[in-house]
């Protein structure tokens, strides 16, 4: 009786690996979306005084396209650099929450898995991957389907960012590259809209974030994150109430 390796079954059957594959391919169609917002990141590093390479660079060291170009608009303008960090966190602050949400499921991960993890974080691979393990996947194939989306992703931001570093300021301005970026969140809100809290933190979130907009350094983005969440874990909480009491 022929024996297969762990975590391989016969012909056509998931192997333990496949987590990355299957990763990759569900972040695919985002793709799409996403180059162009990158190319943004590229162009505006230049625009406002960087070089290719540092554009290149600093997208590398801090992968979060959406701080990149708020701080590359900032720098650009002459703003002290306790703002420029500021604003990045600000931004960023976000990803907080998306690291204590993913954490229960990457308990057990090597330290490097998790650290190379969380540099990858992005809405998108976040995305994805709650959806997947919203599914019950097989504990072995979590961190890797994780990885798989994060470093497909990665790599077309990256790949993206080059392009608009060297090509700088001669993509025309006809060009609405900035108008790609926001439908691509959208892609990824409306599948998690099928409950009446994820509605209603969607909503609240919105309306908050634009009645918010003008805030400083993206803190309106932030407090409608927050207060929409918070408002979705109180209707999740009352549902639950009301379930308890039949």
């Amino acid at each position: 009786m022929r024996v297969l390796p762990r975590g391989v079954q016969g012909a056509g059957g998931p192997r333990a690996d496949d987590g990355w594959v299957r990763g990759a391919v569900a972040i695919s169609p985002l793709l799409v979306g996403i180059v162009p917002f990158g190319i943004v990141a590229g162009v505006t590093g230049v625009e406002n005084g960087a070089s290719p390479a540092e554009a290149i660079a600093f997208s590398l060291l801090a992968f979060a396209i959406a701080s990149q170009i708020a701080a590359f608009e900032l720098l650009g303008s002459g703003a002290p650099l306790a703002v420029v960090i500021g604003t990045g966190v600000m931004i960023n602050l976000r990803f907080v929450m998306y690291s204590a949400s993913l954490a229960p499921y990457l308990v057990g991960e090597p330290t490097r898995r998790r650290l190379l993890g969380a540099y990858l974080l992005t809405d998108h691979a976040y995305a994805v991957a709650l959806g997947r393990y919203a599914e019950r996947p097989p504990p072995r194939s979590r961190a890797a389907y994780y990885l798989g989306a994060a470093i497909a992703f990665w790599l077309a931001c990256q790949v993206a960012t080059v392009a608009g570093a060297l090509l700088g300021t001669r993509v025309p301005e006809q060009v609405p590259l900035e108008v790609v970026a926001p439908l691509t969140f959208l892609a990824l809100l409306v599948p998690t809209m099928v409950d009446r809290p994820g509605v209603t933190a969607a909503v609240v979130g919105a309306a908050v974030a634009t009645a918010a907009y003008d805030a400083p350094g993206g803190l309106g983005m932030l407090t409608g994150a927050l207060i929409g969440a918070v408002a979705g874990a109180a209707v999740s909480r009352r549902n639950s109430a009301r379930a308890g009491r039949r």
